[in-house]
């Protein structure tokens, strides 16, 4: 049989190439369809859950995670964690604000946050060594092992999001459990050992948004996204002809069972179809099913209305969701080197217009959710790999700081825990933690704390050996709890 070679609804899949699942013929259609869109082992899922019902378990919570990846590594000393005794080279170019927690300053751009800081917490210790970027994955799988650059087996690590799908799935059957809004495959962790179909459900994939260049100009465009269009000559009819996936599972079940995408053949089987063929996922994705005056108050920028595809994504079911905010494609609009003929700008230049945008999409969703009641439920994240030097002017800039992974700071807010405080600090130049460092493997174990993930979970590498899910004792961050 031949193939045309025009575009289709999974061409992004790879349905017939061999790194994954591989059938060389329509039937890869359907596999890609049915194992990629679900993006975790659905029946196995669903059969677990009924397991604990039947055993008088009480049902879980709508619990999730959104993670605001600012993928770079965003200034702590010109953000959340400002020096303004300190002399210009350290403080930076801007100027402070009052928060509103009595002594807590933050950066003058930031003025929502500095209003909204009794539902926040800030951690100003974070311990940021090993991390790096390109990939972004120490902290979003909580090993410091996790770093491809340095380690050749960095990738094997789980993401955070990979491990909540397996373990947790999504709150809602017809929905993925992990989501991503992914500017570049390498500023997203995957589940690396955990198998393939707990990868990142890629939100591009399934949602229409304006498209953004490299530097974050608005190109006019608008990137279609026909995911949940069934490939030609494939119809709902044909997929819930019984007879005819008996057919096609026949043939795929040797394929699909020895990759671990979908369980032996059960009544579950018509629940993961639909997460394909079903209308709640892609409810879901349509923006434009959002009340205009919902959208007009996130705004049109790109990264906003990926915010409230977020909260739409939650609210109907995915347990953790990841925004890429980044324009360019390599290490990350948060990148703010400054460095003369770089695209990223310094601190003024670069990091400036980008405070105030993510000061009015971090407190207007979190806002939202409140409105909703769902914030007690949803705990909301924002950080990046690292810190920045405490002096300016590095590789020839003027103010641009260098990469700095001794210490970061980050925000969390919502998931019912305890805010309004500001955990750990550094020293007066910011250069070092002086009280409170918080670990990977603290920031894992909040998460999955929160997620109702067992701290003592582990998973088996490529040698199958057991390994924890949280590492270095890491513990959950007890301010919070």
């Amino acid at each position: 049989m031949k193939f045309s070679h025009h575009q289709h609804a999974f061409s992004d899949f790879h349905g017939r190439s061999r790194e994954g699942l591989a059938i060389l013929d329509r039937r890869g259609m359907l596999k890609t369809g049915l194992a990629g869109v679900a993006g975790l082992s659905l029946p196995g899922l669903l059969r677990q859950r009924d397991a604990i019902a039947a055993q008088g378990g009480s049902p879980q919570r709508n619990k999730s995670v959104i993670l605001l990846w600012m993928a770079g590594g965003p200034s702590h000393i010109d953000t959340w964690d400002p020096k303004p005794n300190r002399p210009p080279e350290n403080r930076g170019p801007f100027g402070v604000i009052q928060t509103r927690l009595p002594g807590v300053l933050f950066c003058e751009h930031l003025p929502k946050q500095a209003a909204m800081l009794d539902q926040i917490s800030v951690l100003r210790s974070v311990d940021a060594r090993h991390s790096n970027h390109e990939p972004n994955m120490v902290f979003q799988t909580g090993h410091r092992g996790a770093a491809p650059r340095a380690n050749p087996k960095g990738g094997q690590f789980p993401a955070i999001g990979s491990v909540i799908a397996k373990h947790r799935g999504a709150n809602q059957s017809g929905m993925p459990p992990y989501v991503a809004f992914q500017r570049s495959r390498s500023h997203v962790a995957y589940a690396g050992d955990l198998g393939q179909q707990y990868d990142p459900f890629i939100a591009q994939k399934a949602a229409r948004l304006p498209v953004y260049d490299l530097v974050g100009r608005n190109t006019g465009k608008i990137a279609g996204a026909p995911l949940f269009q069934l490939p030609s000559g494939l119809t709902q009819d044909r997929i819930y002809s019984r007879r005819t996936l008996l057919q096609d599972f026949d043939r795929l079940r040797s394929q699909l069972d020895s990759r671990g995408w979908m369980d032996a053949m059960d009544v579950y089987q018509r629940q993961a179809v639909e997460m394909v063929t079903g209308r709640l996922a892609q409810d879901a994705f349509d923006i434009e099913r959002e009340p205009q005056r919902s959208r007009d108050r996130y705004g049109k920028h790109l990264w906003c209305q990926q915010a409230l595809l977020a909260r739409r994504l939650v609210e109907r079911g995915a347990t953790f969701v990841t925004l890429d905010l980044s324009y360019h494609t390599a290490s990350g609009t948060w990148d703010n080197h400054g460095i003369p003929g770089g695209v990223y700008g310094g601190i003024s230049k670069g990091l400036g217009p980008l405070l105030p945008l993510f000061d009015h999409l971090y407190t207007t969703l979190l806002s939202d959710l409140s409105e909703r009641q769902m914030l007690d439920d949803v705990l909301v994240l924002a950080m990046g790999e690292f810190g920045r030097t405490p002096q300016t002017g590095t590789q020839g800039s003027f103010d641009g700081r260098n990469h700095w992974p001794v210490v970061m700071s980050m925000l969390m807010a919502g998931g019912g825990l305890r805010h309004g405080q500001v955990i750990g600090a550094t020293e007066s130049d910011g250069s070092q933690i002086r009280e409170r460092p918080v670990t990977p493997g603290d920031l894992a174990a909040t998460i999955y704390r929160h997620m109702d993930v067992p701290l003592e979970t582990t998973y088996l590498n490529d040698r199958q050996r057991p390994i924890h899910v949280v590492q270095e004792n890491g513990q959950p961050i007890r301010e919070l709890f």
